[in-house]
């Protein structure tokens, strides 16, 4: 057995399981955002959604940008309305 190829094959190995782990942590910060979003504005669906699927982060990003609207801006534009009327 060719013992440098051994070598070349585990310095690969470590190099994909770094790479898996920064991929891991990324997913899990965005995961917990918009689960934390979800929660707080009361969208079970998207709660259970963003929980079952892992799309690598992408719908967490989507979801926390374009759909889940921070609670505090939600009530404070609901203030804004209320002394406009």
């Amino acid at each position: 057995m060719n013992f440098a190829a051994l070598g070349l094959i585990s310095s690969f190995m470590g190099i994909g399981m770094g790479v898996f782990i920064l991929f891991l942590l990324w997913s899990i910060v965005w995961k917990g955002i918009a689960l934390w979003y979800a929660a707080r504005n009361g969208h079970k669906v998207w709660f259970v959604v963003l929980l079952v699927l892992n799309t690598a982060g992408i719908l967490d990003i989507i979801y926390i940008f374009a759909i889940g609207k921070p609670a505090e801006k939600m009530q404070l534009n609901e203030k804004e309305e209320a002394k406009t009327e």
